[in-house]
């Protein structure tokens, strides 16, 4: 007797978790516009989905920044401003320099940090394999590993709760040099190593707030959006 396999049928989470990947991907993509609207039923025709796990995965999207929910006129992709990129840069300043810092007392306290290496190592790898978005994940991978070497779950959320943005901002930005950014955080990595609080800090502060201008000059050739 033949015994037929039927592929499992995917669940509401498992579905939801599908359609945000797809859309999140066409906004970094700038498939789906900033300030675009996002209909429900014309989506979920697209996406070849019902509305239960669509609305799931919007409510998730929204929690991560990529679009907005408005009554009486549903889902936007959101739209960047001179003001948001400024909130973003000053959430970084205000999570990565002091997790940088306890990064390094950790590590010389005898703490090994192997995912922090491990996330350096990957971002190289991805710059040098020249995709930019890849390497925009793999940048926000690094800074997230970043706040995991703190050892303080709380900020690893806090961080989480942007790191969507930060994927955005970096591939919205990816004029900008790559190997200058690797660099910088190879740096900061041997000061978390060799266990300097004061020169993780100092470092990790000054590769964030170096970045702002650059940052902001190649957006204005992209986008309305003033310094």
């Amino acid at each position: 007797m033949t015994i037929a396999l039927t592929k499992p049928a995917q669940t509401p989470s498992s579905s939801a978790e599908r359609l945000y990947q797809q859309i999140r991907h066409r906004i970094l993509l700038g498939e789906l516009a900033q300030g675009a609207r996002l209909p429900e039923q014309r989506l979920a025709d697209e996406l070849s989905t019902s509305r239960i796990p669509l609305r799931e995965a919007l409510n998730r999207l929204a929690a991560d920044g990529f679009i907005e929910l408005r009554p009486r006129r549903g889902a936007l992709v959101a739209v960047w401003t001179a003001e948001e990129v400024h909130h973003l840069f000053d959430c970084r300043l205000a999570l990565e320099p002091p997790a940088a810092a306890r990064a390094a007392e950790r590590a010389a306290a005898g703490a090994e940090l192997a995912g922090l290496k491990e996330a350096l190592s990957s971002s190289e790898q991805e710059m040098r394999a020249g995709d930019d978005l890849t390497f925009a994940e793999a940048n926000v991978r690094f800074h997230q590993e970043l706040l995991r070497a703190a050892g303080n779950p709380m900020m690893d959320r806090l961080m989480g709760s942007i790191a969507g943005r930060m994927v955005w901002l970096f591939h919205l930005t990816s004029q900008r040099d790559h190997q200058v950014a690797c660099k910088e955080h190879r740096s900061i990595v041997e000061a978390v190593l060799s266990g300097n609080p004061r020169l993780a800090e100092t470092l990790a502060y000054s590769h964030i707030e170096v970045g702002r201008a650059p940052s902001f000059d190649v957006l204005k050739s992209l986008i309305d959006i003033a310094g």
